[in-house]
């Protein structure tokens, strides 16, 4: 007898009337129209079943520290890190753990079971990264917490960056960051690379580097990574975050730097909700908005993801952990407002950033371990517009939370259907 059967689902690829079934913790069967005794069945009526969502690109040390020691009044990049240097010396660790535990309870309920979080290991106490490591052994029975050892002040502009950052790294911290564009000089940001990469090829480690995060159409730190990515054979191994300034990047250029990108197999994770807050606030108009080259970066074959980055924090007062919110922000911003493009903006919260992070067993195929969502939504599409409610969500096929259905329905009058039938009606015409 099985486990779990999950009947008549709409999976995110299209297929429908899909049956999953699970024993042990994974899916052993991923058919249409299975017929099997289990100990529980749960009905789809069609909805769509989604593997969990994943945010590749957090700060989770810094989460729910809004107001911590003040506001960001100008609510730029450089406030915000001025404001962390600020709360750093008054950081505990039971406070560190109690906000980060919380947020993982919220992702939890919207169907966000892995995250990557950077987190800074500038502070000499390293105190950031004991309390994520603690977090991380607390929440693994239900989320996969990856981290990366981020020095938020410089690892060269810190006298004992690098030194602290091996540290980080032999407690347990998962994969190398940095911060080239942080640096005190373009050179010394090339340098930092160069390090950083040369470390993580010696250690066997993920690369993920805050990379030219300004407007400046100049700043060249994404070509270096690319190069010291083929250079040390990092292939597949190391991902570009943020990324901004090259919104800002001569075409021509952008036309050289791609191909590059795309023959190291670069991954790519664009923050939309912050990138379109803290770019741009030295412009008076046109503004621009700092998202990176998205669908451009698609296009060349690269795995891009979108990451949620920052929730009520120094750098952003909003925020609930709902990926689904990134993947709407990404759609406007990016204009990537096709069918084919919207579906890829939900493939950017799920299996992109699930490959960038090297997920095992992740996915609705046989093996894969039974980890997934019931999104009151019939396709990828709806649930980014109605940023669906999340019926359900199970880890290794057990239930961990439950949302009661959204039963508001919107009825024209004389009219029987609701609106939100009429509309996929004319879609699928």
């Amino acid at each position: 007898m099985l486990d779990l059967l999950v009947t008549n689902a709409t999976l995110p690829d299209g297929r429908t009337q899909m049956s999953l079934a699970v024993q042990d913790g994974k899916f052993v069967d991923v058919a249409p129209g299975l017929a099997a005794a289990a100990q529980q069945t749960i009905d789809a009526q069609g909805l769509l079943v989604s593997p969990p969502f994943v945010d590749a690109h957090f700060h989770m040390d810094a989460t729910l520290s809004y107001g911590l020691p003040r506001v960001n009044q100008s609510g730029t990049l450089l406030e915000g890190i001025a404001l962390w240097g600020e709360l750093k010396p008054q950081l505990t660790q039971e406070a560190l753990v109690q906000r980060a535990l919380a947020y993982c309870d919220w992702a939890v309920g919207k169907g966000l079971l892995a995250i990557r979080s950077h987190v800074d290991i500038c502070d000499p106490r390293l105190l950031a990264v004991e309390a994520l490591l603690e977090v991380k052994r607390q929440v693994a029975p239900y989320l996969d917490l990856q981290l990366v050892a981020f020095p938020q002040d410089g690892v060269l502009r810190d006298p004992n960056g690098m030194d602290k950052l091996k540290r980080a790294l032999e407690m347990g911290v998962d994969v190398v960051g940095g911060i080239p564009h942080f640096e005190r000089t373009m050179a010394d940001g090339a340098l930092s690379v160069k390090l950083l990469c040369e470390l993580a090829a010696e250690q066997g480690k993920l690369v993920d580097m805050h990379c030219d995060e300004s407007d400046d159409p100049l700043s060249r730190h994404i070509e270096t990574l690319t190069y010291e990515t083929q250079r040390l054979g990092l292939h597949g191994r190391v991902t570009g975050s943020h990324l901004t300034s090259m919104h800002s990047m001569d075409n021509y250029y952008v036309s050289k730097l791609l191909p590059l990108m795309a023959e190291a197999q670069i991954h790519v994770i664009s923050n939309p909700l912050i990138n379109i807050t803290l770019q741009g606030r030295h412009d008076t108009y046109p503004k621009r908005r700092g998202m990176t080259r998205v669908p451009e970066m698609m296009a060349q074959g690269l795995t891009v993801a979108l990451g949620q980055d920052c929730v009520m924090d120094p750098w952003y007062s909003q925020g609930s952990g709902d990926m689904l919110e990134v993947a709407s922000m990404g759609l406007h911003v990016a204009q990537m407002t096709s069918q084919a493009a919207m579906r890829q903006c939900f493939q950017a919260v799920t299996a992109n950033p699930a490959k960038i992070m090297q997920l095992e067993g992740y996915g609705l195929e046989p093996g894969c371990h039974a980890d997934f969502v019931l999104l009151q939504a019939q396709d990828p599409v709806e649930a980014i517009r109605l940023r669906a409610t999340r019926l359900q969500v199970y880890r290794r096929g057990k239930l961990l939370a439950q949302t009661p259905a959204n039963t508001a329905r919107l009825q024209l009058p004389g009219r029987p259907d609701s609106v939100d039938w009429m509309l996929r009606q004319h879609v699928q015409a």
